[in-house]
């Protein structure tokens, strides 16, 4: 065999190797960016979502100057809520939520500003998971099987202010788990854990909420990005 055809081999076999060597990290990049098992469509509108619960042209998308087309839960004093309502989910089953969120509160009391919500809500956790701001503070809170509240992180916050929300969340009314990114660095519990197991499930029925709710005196605004569950923690967050 010449020279030059042993040169022609090797650079062949070369070629194919890396060929074969992009293709497959091609594969293993899709693979770990997951998959999205849902979110809403601000093309759409609301539509996207299973229910809205909220006073009538107070819950749509507008445009904001740093995210773009956005959710806007507008909750009008003395209303009870403005909520949105997707998707059922399945005890046992384990998932990311990602999205980012400003408030405006025109008062000093709370609102829920996103709930893992069960039904029945009397006989059980009622909300296994919740998110609140009140006065300038947010905070994550798990709820147990007897409606027994545990504050498992809180941080500060102000009026208008655009902040990042991922959760890792593991279905079961004792044995569930939650993780939890803000502002894209993930928290350590008031446990002093990074993982909380406690009750993420409860009822017959569960399902997520984002907007606004607790009745108050004041206004209360919740802008929001379309949220994102998704297989990876990547998936879920690219949005956000």
């Amino acid at each position: 065999m010449s020279l030059l055809t042993q040169r022609r081999k090797a650079a062949a076999a070369a070629a194919a190797l890396a060929t074969f060597a992009l293709t497959c990290g091609g594969q293993a990049s899709a693979a770990d960016a997951g998959k999205v098992l849902w979110t809403p469509s601000t093309s759409t509108g609301p539509s996207s979502f299973k229910a809205v619960q909220c006073a009538a042209g107070n819950f749509g998308v507008v445009k904001d100057s740093v995210k773009g087309s956005v959710w806007r839960a507008f909750q009008a004093a003395g209303e009870e809520r403005c909520e949105t309502l997707s998707p059922d989910l399945k005890e046992g089953n384990t998932f990311y939520l990602g999205w980012s969120s400003k408030v405006d509160i025109k008062d000093t009391n709370s609102r829920y500003v996103f709930q893992l919500k069960c039904s029945p809500s009397t006989g059980t956790a009622n909300h296994p998971i919740e998110i609140d701001i009140v006065n300038g503070r947010v905070r994550l809170q798990e709820w147990d099987t007897d409606h027994v509240a545990h504050s498992l992180w809180t941080a500060q916050t102000t009026n208008n202010t655009w902040h990042s929300y991922a959760l890792k969340i593991r279905l079961g009314r004792t044995d569930g788990t939650i993780d939890f990114w803000f502002d894209g660095v993930k928290q350590t519990f008031t446990t002093g854990s990074d993982t909380f197991k406690g009750t993420t499930w409860d009822g017959d029925r569960n399902y997520l909420k984002w907007g606004s709710y607790h009745p108050s005196t004041g206004d209360a605004t919740n802008t929001f990005t379309s949220p994102v569950m998704a297989t990876t923690l990547e998936a879920a967050t690219a949005g956000s």
